[in-house]
């Protein structure tokens, strides 16, 4: 197989055994699907760094592990990108960003086609300028927005996705996902990231396919998904998330099963009413023994003092025996003084 130079399409899909590494002499390549195989060790680094024409690229339903090769951050032109199913761990590697094909919001057709369909100068020698010999259609099954689904080239390489579901990556999802203005799905459900949502996550807005569930996610969901229009699914279900779901635009056309298993939502599209919506209540005095004691000892003290100044005043006032003693009393005590 590495003497195929000028191999563009590898689809072995269904078998077991070995990627022959010979196989990094295929530099035209630009579909390698083996997928559902029982494949297993670390991605190969060659793939990245001898394949960097490939648009397709499918390892998925094997045993691959370890990290996600950093070297598959050389496959600029890479467009599909399906690693789902595997026994992948850590965290995604931000080189992502370097998806130069997925960074465009519009995909070149043209240009990927003239890539595509370019003809060594050897066959114009065999078979002259007849073109049509060589406009092949693919018919090739691809994980897309979670289900398998067949496609004949050219229409897929008007699609873009990335599908890392079900694998055991940890970390946070990079904010240099917000890179690839022109993905249109992503799934990285099943597995352990955690951490918050990034906001950048927001400049996807050619994205119609986003699926995070089941995996350990926090905080609040950024409020820059409710500017995606075209998103046709979401689904955020299980995970730790928190606070109020961000409402307009698609994000009400969304049940509640895309949002379910996270407890501390809320929002009207899990019919939950949020924490501040709510009116608080007047808070209830606990009943104190000390008000019965303070309310006594106040009436006491009226009591007492009505009945002392009275009972001196009054027999001054109104007995006038008593106040003319009481006026000897005072001259004297002046005079005295």
């Amino acid at each position: 197989m590495g003497s195929l130079n000028n191999l563009k399409a590898m689809v072995l899909r269904n078998n077991s055994g070995e990627l022959p590494s010979a196989l990094k002499n295929c530099t035209n390549l630009f579909l390698l699907d083996v997928a559902q195989n029982l494949l297993s060790g670390p991605i190969p680094s060659w793939i990245g760094d001898k394949l960097q024409q490939l648009t397709v690229l499918s390892l998925s339903e094997n045993h691959f592990s370890g990290n996600i090769s950093m070297h598959l951050c050389y496959l600029e032109q890479i467009e599909v990108l399906d690693l789902s199913r595997n026994n992948l761990s850590n965290g995604i590697p931000t080189c992502i960003k370097n998806f130069s094909a997925i960074s465009q919001r519009s995909i070149n057709i043209t240009e990927i086609r003239s890539r595509i369909y370019a003809y060594p100068s050897d066959y114009i020698e065999t078979y002259g300028n007849d073109f049509s010999l060589g406009m092949y259609i693919l018919n090739i099954t691809l994980m897309w927005k979670g289900v398998d689904s067949w496609f004949k080239h050219p229409e897929l390489i008007s699609l873009t996705g990335i599908d890392l579901s079900g694998n055991h990556l940890t970390g946070e999802i990079p904010k240099e996902i917000g890179y690839l203005a022109g993905l249109h799905s992503l799934n990285l459900s099943r597995n352990n990231l955690n951490g918050e949502i990034p906001s950048d996550i927001g400049n996807l807005t050619s994205l119609d396919f986003l699926d995070l569930s089941r995996n350990e996610l926090c905080g609040r969901i950024p409020t820059s998904l409710s500017q995606i229009d075209g998103m046709g699914v979401l689904d955020l279900s299980n995970n730790n998330l928190s606070g109020r779901i961000p409402s307009g635009g698609h994000m009400d056309t969304f049940g509640a099963s895309f949002f379910e298993g996270n407890p501390n939502l809320c929002g009207q599209q899990l019919n939950k009413t949020c924490p501040e919506d709510m009116t608080p209540a007047k808070p209830q005095q606990p009943a104190s023994h000390d008000s019965d004691f303070y309310e006594g000892l106040y009436m006491c003290l009226g009591f007492g003092f009505f009945t002392g100044f009275w009972g001196l005043l009054g027999p001054l006032l109104f007995w006038r025996a008593w106040g003319i003693a009481y006026i000897r009393f005072l001259n004297k005590v002046t005079d005295y003084i």
